[in-house]
């Protein structure tokens, strides 16, 4: 074995043994599912934060947009980063502190589906049904693209079988999510966050030094047509610019920061921080690390082509191994540079266990806490009921490592649809349930079905059909959900007088 390998071998072991430790430690505080979903809410507000943005990234962040730049320029993974830093930013602004205080006057909700059953007293348990269901079907791509993720980085760096590498990543995730549950996800996401930071910065340095500086990376990329631009893209196989689709393509671009109203893994953060007073802290942090964060994700992309330009760098078949390739380059200069290298790879575990964790847990919470105990009405001990969410947890990462199993499945493109799945289904019920008093449960649900619908139905039948059809499938299912929220609720009974005092009660909270 090189010292090349062992040297980055050091740095992933160190790290997956850093994540079982964090696991086995919280173990002993989840004594109630309330604490093992939700913490005791219990975060911190770095924690929180940093949490949040890590498990937001998910394997994307060092994979999927430095391929997009490696392969496109910079005209994709430029509008997508500008929706996701608006997204994020308004999320921590509009929703944070709302979301926190209603579940906590809202019966003490635990789970996002306990909130929208909780907020519209729905006691047919439709809402929480139907929720739970989005939330499992979506989920388990989400994570199977993570452990996607994890087979290309050790089949990549160490010659090992995909499926195997694949199977041993999920079950170290499975391992401390199990044992610790939300109190280990977030400290592990925390600590995970940092990894990431320490991987994009040795990248960046690493990859401007084998470019020969900013100013020949910059003169070589701007040498290749439309590589560079906001509106076009670069096509490698004609060597030539092509357009991107115009103000409309944009539009659908930037919609990906709808997305994240409705995520369950973000809200989760907001809904578990201790003080809510100390979320304008976290909003601080939390958005400014996930725009210099993209940002250098793509310039990373623009890099790494430079170095393949030089010779510094043999290129890549699959684009979203770049990251991958440059930092197995980096380790061939010595020991020290491998054990920085190793950091880098582990960076990239971070990033898809980050996610992997926080959505496993969300999913297993759906199963156990909604559909198990809520819709069906089982009556399960506490301690029972940890054990459903433990033993969800494996079977959800059982059917994701059997979803992932073919190694060519694109991170970027599983990560898409399933945000857009989120976006379309919660997001507009989230923003609603918070800010409007009128809305109601049938308008909750027709918002969320017609939403979550609308994704497959332009993803599979009207976005083929190309031209101004080609958009992103979450802005047409965010605009769909919310324009049935609106006249479904209008043409249906207005809420009960006790839903609307509560709704004025959490509104006139001002801290």
């Amino acid at each position: 074995m090189s010292s090349s390998t062992i040297g980055i071998l050091i740095a992933i072991v160190t790290y997956l043994g850093m994540m079982l430790y964090l696991g086995f430690r919280y173990s002993k505080a989840s004594k109630s599912s309330g604490e093992f979903y939700l913490g005791g809410r219990q975060l911190g507000p770095y924690v929180t934060a940093m949490s949040a943005e890590a498990s937001d990234m998910s394997s994307w962040l060092l994979l999927g947009i430095p391929g997009l730049a490696y392969v496109s320029g910079i005209c994709d993974a430029a509008w997508t980063a500008i929706g996701l830093a608006i997204g994020t930013y308004l999320n921590w602004l509009l929703v944070a502190k709302r979301l926190r205080h209603y579940t906590e006057v809202c019966g003490d909700s635990v789970t996002v589906p306990d909130f929208f059953e909780n907020r519209f007293r729905d006691k047919s348990h439709l809402l929480m049904g139907i929720s739970s269901v989005v939330i499992v079907v979506f989920f388990v791509p989400y994570t199977a693209s993570g452990f996607a993720a994890c087979g290309k980085l050790f089949s990549s760096l160490f010659g090992v079988n995909y499926m195997t590498a694949m199977i041993v990543s999920a079950a170290v995730i499975v391992a401390y999510t199990a044992m610790g549950g939300f109190l280990a996800a977030s400290t592990t996401d925390f600590v995970q966050s940092i990894v990431m930071t320490a991987a994009l910065i040795f990248m960046l340095i690493f990859g401007i030094s084998m470019s020969g500086g900013v100013g020949q990376a910059y003169d070589f990329a701007s040498s290749m047509p439309g590589y560079l631009s906001m509106t076009h893209l670069f096509d490698s196989e004609t060597q030539s610019a092509v357009s991107y689709g115009g103000p409309l393509a944009i539009a659908s671009t930037l919609a990906w920061g709808l997305g994240y109203f409705g995520m369950p893994h973000i809200l989760l953060r907001f809904m578990g921080i201790q003080d809510p007073k100390k979320l304008k802290v976290s909003r601080r942090v939390g958005s400014i690390w996930v725009v210099i964060a993209m940002f250098i994700a793509i310039l990373i992309g623009v890099l790494g082509l430079t170095m393949v330009h030089a010779g510094n760098l043999e290129g890549v078949a699959d684009s979203e191994r770049i990251l991958i390739a440059m930092a197995t380059r980096l380790s061939s200069f010595g020991i020290l540079p491998a054990l920085l290298a190793g950091v880098v790879m582990a960076g990239i575990l971070a990033c898809t266990m980050s996610t992997c964790d926080s959505q496993m847990l969300a999913a297993s919470s759906s199963v156990s806490e909604n559909i198990i105990k809520g819709v069906f009405g089982l009556k399960v001990s506490e301690k029972g009921s940890i054990l459903i969410a433990r033993g969800t947890l494996i079977v959800i990462s059982i059917i994701g490592v059997i979803m992932a199993r073919d190694p060519d499945s694109s991170v970027f493109q599983i990560v898409s649809f399933a945000w857009a799945g989120f976006g379309g289904a919660f997001g507009a019920v989230v923003l609603c349930a918070l800010f409007w008093r009128r809305a109601n449960r049938w308008g909750a649900l027709a918002g969320m079905i017609g939403g979550g619908v609308m994704v497959f139905v332009w993803k599979f039948a009207i976005k083929p059909m190309g031209g101004v059809w080609g958009i992103y499938e979450l802005l047409p299912a965010f605009l769909t959900s919310l324009i049935l929220i609106v006249v479904v609720s209008l043409l249906t009974p207005a809420p009960e007088q006790e839903i609307l005092d509560e709704f004025d009660k959490v509104k006139a909270i001002k801290d």
